[in-house]
């Protein structure tokens, strides 16, 4: 069954009213990884268990984004929810999901955007609730923007990350090294929580599909050999 990320591209794609081409490709892509089928990666997708869950907010086009990271959370954690982000409203299944007793919901956004109260900087576990970490997918403009005008995220804490580790990323540039991309902020909320596993499953997989992605990109072959391969392969 495709996934919360696919799923959501599937509407997208369904509301456009011309098709999505991705920008400096025109190659043919695997649907499961979105990767050039020169340079699949479905052979390396991991198995991984989890206790938390992942809320994405998506910005308009991220979901049809090849080169999104998402769609890689939503891989490996199984309780992986997306949604549209919508300026006027909330998707009413966001706003149901926000208020399941069985979630202790938290939005994953630096500290400095919100009120100091809201604060936190670590993962406390309630008793009968799973950390549900939201998470704003979008450019760190579009970010900003849906952070201010979400309402129904201001009742939420927010956890503010205070890793110094540099992006990894390499798909897309951003200004500043410290601006990590949506896999690696669910990693490090994953290993917060105590899903160590969890968290290096996704690390791994993000390496692996930038290894792929930039090998199609660049007409290059894959190291198959590297450390997120082996990660992976004894993970699958």
């Amino acid at each position: 069954m495709p996934h919360a990320v696919a799923r959501l591209r599937e509407e997208r794609l369904a509301r456009s009213l011309k098709p999505f081409v991705a920008r400096g490709s025109r190659a043919p892509r695997c649907t499961r990884c979105r990767v050039p089928h020169s340079h699949c990666l479905c052979a390396w997708l991991p198995r991984a268990s989890s206790q938390c869950g992942v809320c994405l907010l998506m910005h308009d086009i991220e979901p049809l984004k090849p080169s999104n990271t998402g769609w890689l959370i939503a891989d490996v954690v199984a309780d992986t929810f997306a949604f549209t982000w919508q300026r006027t409203g909330a998707d009413p299944r966001l706003v149901a999901l926000l208020a399941d007793p069985r979630w202790q919901p938290v939005v994953v956004f630096p500290g400095e955007y919100a009120t100091s109260d809201r604060v936190v900087e670590q993962v406390e576990r309630l008793p009968g609730k799973r950390p549900l970490f939201i998470l704003l997918d979008a450019t760190w403009t579009e970010a900003r923007k849906m952070f201010r005008k979400s309402p129904y995220l201001d009742g939420l804490p927010v956890l503010s990350l205070q890793s110094e580790a540099l992006s990894r990323y390499r798909l897309r540039r951003s200004k500043r090294g410290d601006h990590l991309c949506t896999a690696e902020v669910a990693a490090l909320c994953l290993e917060l929580a105590g899903d160590a596993g969890a968290a290096t499953t996704l690390d791994a997989w993000l390496d692996v599909f930038t290894e792929h992605y930039l090998g199609a990109k660049y007409h290059r072959a894959p190291d198959l050999q590297n450390a997120a391969h082996q990660v992976l392969t004894q993970r699958s």
